[in-house]
């Protein structure tokens, strides 16, 4: 028996379409085995959403020609279809599958010459291009399931590469999306997370006037699932309408991914977003208005090119009025083959990582505020892994809100939902929940 070794670089949908593609590998009879054991075949599904995506990308090819000198190296997914050439003339290399493409993988390798490197990269932006119909039925997580339900981006952030290395929008048929739940259903699973590239935009390249909201109301029918999660959210989304109908819905967790960039005005407009802090403040309102307390959280880039003292001050006392639940910090990256790549005005890295690390410090005291108001409430969570904290060992999972919660550790109780009072802190980030 052949075997497979797999690695993922990248975002959520890079990590279903490595499952994906793993379920594909089994399906033909290979057998998977860990990327650090040596493999008749390694497939590397990449990333390139940062010049130090792409340099990772090229270590992982490397390392796996070095593990097996006479395997097959897969470079699959975003890095090879904004790097064709690059990669091709990597010797490391021998198929190279670009995005939209992974449902070939098996072909491929039984395809496989010796001759030249075998190259599936298609100009993903002529427009003709369908979604890429990919599924999983088990996922290395046993009780929360990722589902890609869209792929590419139509929004051209000048900071982003990735609407050249996804594509435009692509949205996945309601009636496969419904069939690949109740098969994760079926097999145990009690949480989904739908996710995609750029979710918002679900829907909007059918002919039928349906969305994201549809969706998530059909998902909802599917019995055995308990959660529905979403993954990450553009702010002008979140309309009275979409709020209302969300929060009539019994399975969609408290638990809201609003990407917001910079709470400068002036900012956003150079990073090409689509909506003003007034609006994305209008979206938190609006969740906030529907459910009790939800978890929202977000994403900020800070050093972005041109930002004065005064904009990032801006940005601060905006996040500290909004007041998340968690917030992804990151230095802003140069990339090339954006637009804001070659932006005067570039922030020096020293003032980034001073930047940054004013707003880690605010991103913990809100964290911890948000987590607290949960102590002395009764909660339910979802039991998902085994931790050790102070020595004792516990069984932890997640709420709704994707607060983290412990119950003392007993066999049999992964995928289990358990309710209690979350009674004091195990650390900065767990919560004890104890039986009333």
């Amino acid at each position: 028996m052949k075997k497979a070794a797999l690695h993922n670089l990248g975002c959520k949908v890079n990590a279903y379409e490595t499952e994906a593609m793993q379920h594909l590998l089994e399906e033909a009879g290979y057998e998977i085995v860990p990327f650090t054991q040596k493999a008749d075949v390694y497939v590397i599904n990449t990333c390139s959403v940062t010049n130090m995506a792409d340099r990772k990308s090229r270590q992982m090819l490397h390392k796996a020609k070095k593990n097996n000198p006479d395997s097959i190296v897969v470079a699959a997914g975003c890095y090879v279809q904004t790097s064709e050439k690059e990669v091709l003339n990597d010797l490391s290399v021998d198929i190279v599958i670009g995005n939209d493409r992974k449902h070939d993988l098996v072909r491929l390798l039984e395809e496989y010459s010796l001759d030249s490197v075998n190259d599936t990269v298609d100009d993903i932006n002529d427009g003709k291009h369908d979604f890429e119909e990919l599924f999983i039925d088990q996922t290395k997580e046993h009780t929360r399931a990722f589902i890609k339900v869209q792929d590419g981006c139509n929004q051209f952030c000048s900071y982003c590469i990735i609407p050249y290395a996804r594509g435009r929008v692509r949205s996945r048929r309601f009636e496969n999306v419904i069939a690949e739940v109740e098969r994760l259903a079926a097999n145990g699973f009690k949480e989904v997370v739908l996710t995609g590239i750029h979710l918002s935009s679900y829907g909007v390249d059918f002919e039928e006037a349906t969305g994201l909201l549809e969706l998530i109301q059909a998902v909802n029918a599917v019995k055995g699932i308990e959660r529905i999660r979403l993954g990450s959210l553009e702010p002008k989304i979140v309309t009275e309408h979409f709020a209302s109908e969300l929060s009539k819905l019994d399975k969609i967790c408290p638990h809201f991914h609003l990407s917001l960039q910079s709470g400068c005005d002036a900012t956003l407009k150079r990073m090409n977003r689509k909506y003003t802090t007034k609006e994305y403040e209008r979206g938190c309102e609006l969740l906030r208005k529907y459910f009790v307390h939800p978890a929202i959280t977000t994403d900020v880039i800070v050093g972005f090119p041109g930002e004065t003292e005064e904009e990032f001050e801006q940005t601060e006392a905006y996040l500290e009025h909004i007041h998340f639940y968690e917030m992804h910090i990151f230095k802003y990256s140069r990339r090339a083959g954006t637009r804001a790549a070659d932006m005067p005005d570039q922030v020096p890295e020293g003032t980034k990582s001073v930047r940054s690390d004013i707003l880690l410090a605010l991103e913990k005291q809100q964290s911890l505020e948000y987590r607290g108001r949960f102590l002395g409430t009764e909660e339910e969570i979802l039991l998902e892994e085994p931790i050790e904290i102070d020595g004792t060992k516990y069984m932890m999972g997640h709420t709704r809100q994707y607060v983290k919660g412990a119950v003392p550790y007993e066999e049999g109780l992964k995928n289990k939902t358990v309710k209690g009072i979350f009674t004091k802190a195990l650390n900065e980030e767990v919560l004890l929940l104890e039986n009333e």
